[in-house]
Formats: C-alpha cells, structure tokens, sequence
C-alpha cells in the first residue's frame, strides 16, 4: 500500500533524484568554470604588463572577479578545502599549458609529470566528494 510512498522517502534520503544530480553536476561545472577564469587571469597579468596596459589589465580584472565569483558559489555546496584546491589545480594545470603553448615556457618531462599529479589530485578530490 504504502510503497510509492517508500520509494520516494528513499530517493529523497539519498539524494538521488534527478533534481539533486543535476544540481550536483551543476556545481561541479561552476568550479571548472571559475578554475577557467582563473587561468585567464593568471595568463592575462602577464599580458597586462604589471597593470601598465588598459585593456589587458581591465580583462585581467574582470576575470579574477568573475573567477572569484563562480568560487563563492561553488562554495555553497562544496566543502571548502575541496573547492579551493580544484579551483587552484585547474587555474595551475591552465595556466602551466598556456605558458607552454603562448610563451614558449618549458614542457621538459618533470613539468609534464609535475601536471599529471595535479590532475589525479583533482580528480581523486572529484571522486572523494560526496557532492
């Protein structure tokens, strides 16, 4: 009689229904995007010239705001030392790739591997997440 009404008591307790996973994975993008805008701005202090050019620095600006922003949000549903190590690990591994690809920096094999590590810390903080 009553089974419906179990069903949907158990999906609410775990926090599996649709709504919730959506959610979930709404947030996860939320802190890969704010990682982005991170690395925008870590790139873009380079082309800002220490702040000496108007639009490189307005972008540079404007990128650690939104980045900043997006953080606080994710921050809403993640624990905080997960959030703010994955919001850095994004921005490092972004930025390390961009300074490789946009000025020549080395990509010598410590560097590569020093990378790699980043990204399993990333994604072993993904996976240790209940969220």
């Amino acid at each position: 009689m009553n089974g419906g009404e179990d069903d949907l008591a158990a999906v609410k307790s775990t926090g599996d229904d649709p709504d919730t996973r959506k959610g979930r994975q709404m947030v996860w993008v939320i802190i890969v995007l704010a990682g982005l805008f991170e690395t925008g701005w870590a790139i873009g202090l380079k082309y800002s010239d220490g702040f000496s050019r108007l639009w490189p620095s307005v972008w540079t600006i404007l990128a650690m705001m939104v980045s900043v922003w997006l953080l606080g949000i994710a921050m809403k549903e993640l624990p905080v030392g997960t959030a703010y190590s994955v919001w850095v690990g994004i921005g490092a591994v972004g930025t390390v790739i961009l300074g490789i690809v946009l000025f020549g920096e080395s990509a010598n094999a410590m560097r590569l591997i020093s990378v790699a590590f980043i990204i399993a810390g990333i994604i072993g903080l993904k996976l240790a997440t209940p969220v």
